[in-house]
């Protein structure tokens, strides 16, 4: 088959790769774009028919998670129809790259458990580099005081948004301990740059997503490691709340309450239709203006409806089915770790679903991509053991 060639893996890798760690090191996010269509929708749309039966063998495996995901899309589409957008063509162009984005995922099994594991390394090593950058030069270079919260290089300047996606990032490294005593130092490096890089961000949102992500992990984990990372986590929290609890406390609730309640106000004005797919909205609250809900599921439901707000939280809860069912192999763990995480941060901010690839689609369809991959898991489970061990 095309799609089992090596330089077809090495393509497709190095595409998953881009998305993971070039939304940060990429010169612009047009370049960063163009990336994703050069190395991973085009290679999605060559391989497509040679990989047809896995296209098919995947809905038979999960047939709840991908019927869902159809109709989630479709109902998008058909929302154009009412939608006050004028950009209804984009909008549906950006429909089809979610569909290639996660018909990318049973193409990326096929690398194998372990190599996805040491893509979502490579990714994660990179996104350490990124962080280290972003630190350097936002209180190094310009000067800023340690108090401000630090904005990062490329599409992760955003405090909040880019703390989530150095948070998944950490997440997904955080319980893949390498072997290799050399490589265990890189690896804590890595993590020390990823931490560095959420605590000066100073998002309550990513902290809380994290600390949770970590409390709950040794009940999948079930290792010393995630009982260690537990204890000090806990030690951690304590001190910063000791330390700087009137840094983080002044900023209040942010709104977010108030900015729950209009955004229940706007549903029940639309909540059955919603107003279309990427139909410009406001929310107002105690006189201020906000681009949007700061909630996944009261975004979905603005735009798309209670049908639509539905069908993503089967998308959402079908995949955890699936993340479930592989939690006994290690790639499994992993997905759920981010999955988790994903799913405290997105009550919090990132109201972004169907928009161009960007930060939110790593609390977004991230998660459900490997939750797609995950059914070929199993018969890489033995040969995972014994690469992981030299790597």
């Amino acid at each position: 088959m095309l799609y089992e060639k090596r330089w077809a893996q090495a393509w497709l890798g190095f595409g998953f790769v881009w998305f993971l760690a070039a939304i940060a090191l990429a010169p612009s996010n047009k370049l960063y774009q163009q990336g994703l269509i050069l190395f991973l929708w085009l290679p999605t749309l060559v391989f497509a028919w040679s990989a047809r039966h896995l296209f098919v063998s995947g809905w038979r495996r999960q047939p709840a998670l991908w019927s869902a995901i159809a109709l989630l899309l479709v109902w998008g589409a058909l929302s154009l129809v009412w939608s006050s957008t004028e950009e209804g063509g984009r909008e549906g162009k950006r429909l089809v790259y979610i569909l290639l984005f996660l018909m990318a995922f049973p193409l990326l099994a096929q690398l194998g458990a372990c190599r996805v594991r040491v893509l979502l390394r490579i990714g994660g090593l990179l996104m350490a580099i990124a962080a280290l950058i972003s630190v350097y030069r936002f209180y190094h270079v310009a000067g800023n005081l340690l108090v401000s919260r630090l904005e990062g290089i490329g599409e992760i300047s955003h405090p909040i948004l880019g703390a989530y996606v150095v948070g998944v990032m950490a997440v997904a490294m955080l319980y893949d301990c390498p072997r290799n005593r050399l490589v265990q130092s890189g690896w804590l490096l890595a993590l020390a740059c990823l931490g560095a890089f959420i605590a000066f961000c100073q998002s309550r949102g990513a902290g809380v997503a994290l600390l949770l992500t970590v409390l709950l992990a040794p009940f999948w984990m079930r290792d010393r490691l995630s009982k260690v990372i537990f204890v000090s986590s806990l030690l951690i929290t304590a001190v910063a709340i000791f330390l700087f609890q009137d840094l983080i406390m002044q900023r209040g609730s942010s709104y977010r309450p108030e900015i729950f309640q209009s955004s229940v106000q706007m549903i029940e004005q639309h909540p059955w239709t919603g107003l279309g797919l990427g139909a410009f909205y406001r929310v107002e609250a105690l006189g201020i203006q906000f681009d949007h809900t700061h909630n996944m599921l009261t975004h979905v439901a603005v735009e798309l409806g209670l049908p639509g707000m539905l069908l993503w939280i089967a998308v959402w809860l079908f995949a955890l089915r699936e993340i479930l069912r592989a939690r006994e192999t290690m790639l499994g763990k992993l997905a759920l770790a981010v999955w988790v995480f994903s799913t405290v941060a997105m009550q919090l901010d990132a109201a972004s679903l169907t928009g161009t690839p960007r930060a939110e689609w790593f609390i977004s369809w991230l998660p459900v991509g490997l939750a797609m991959m995950l059914p070929w898991v199993h018969a890489e489970r033995k040969a995972c053991g014994k690469i992981s061990g030299s790597i």
